[in-house]
């Protein structure tokens, strides 16, 4: 896969996921495969807003200094890289309603046509404690996914992890989601 594309293609869903807040402004995770065992993620600190060539670092599954300066998630990404041939992208997102909503239910049922098309049913993965959680979760996630046979984990009080072939898919899972547990809080706020 050429470099440059994939940079523009990550630039891209970047900032269209920070608008609709599923990042942060230094909050959050976007890779994809290269090839081989290498990925191409954001660095630490970056601005998904405006993320710039240089806010990308390539990194292959052989961890060296460039690793210092990837993302917190880069751990996690390469592990579902090395153990899902499907992911071809991969974002770490904390949607508000998503997240809201992991933290009352233990399992989410779309009542929307496309998030009951989409997922039917999603249950919450619960880290349990957080102290531990990000020695845990590189090895948690790609699991969980593997075991339920899922593209997308919804955690508990954390966010969402997911992967998709394309970077658009990738996106559309994540907006799919938000927009179901966004359109479950309004209807259980409705007066009729």
């Amino acid at each position: 896969m050429d470099l440059q594309y994939s940079k523009d293609k990550l630039k891209k869903v970047s900032l269209s996921m920070f608008r609709k807040n599923f990042f942060g402004v230094f909050h959050g995770s976007i890779s994809t495969r290269i090839e081989g065992s290498q990925f191409l993620i954001n660095r630490q600190n970056a601005i998904f807003d405006d993320l710039g060539d240089d806010d990308l670092i390539l990194l292959s599954s052989k961890q060296d200094y460039r690793w210092n300066e990837a993302s917190i998630d880069a751990y996690i990404h390469s592990n579902i890289y090395k153990n899902i041939n499907e992911a071809k992208y991969i974002c770490y997102a904390m949607p508000h309603y998503a997240t809201a909503y992991s933290l009352k239910y233990s399992s989410l049922y779309p009542k929307d046509y496309f998030g009951y098309m989409k997922f039917n049913e999603i249950l919450v993965y619960d880290p349990k404690q957080f102290e531990d959680w990000y020695e845990r979760a590189q090895t948690e996630i790609y699991r969980y996914m593997i075991e339920k046979q899922t593209n997308l984990v919804l955690i508990k009080g954390y966010g969402v992890y997911a992967f998709g072939r394309t970077a658009e898919q990738l996106a559309k899972d994540v907006a799919i989601l938000e927009n179901s547990c966004k359109l479950i809080e309004l209807y259980s706020k409705a007066k009729y």
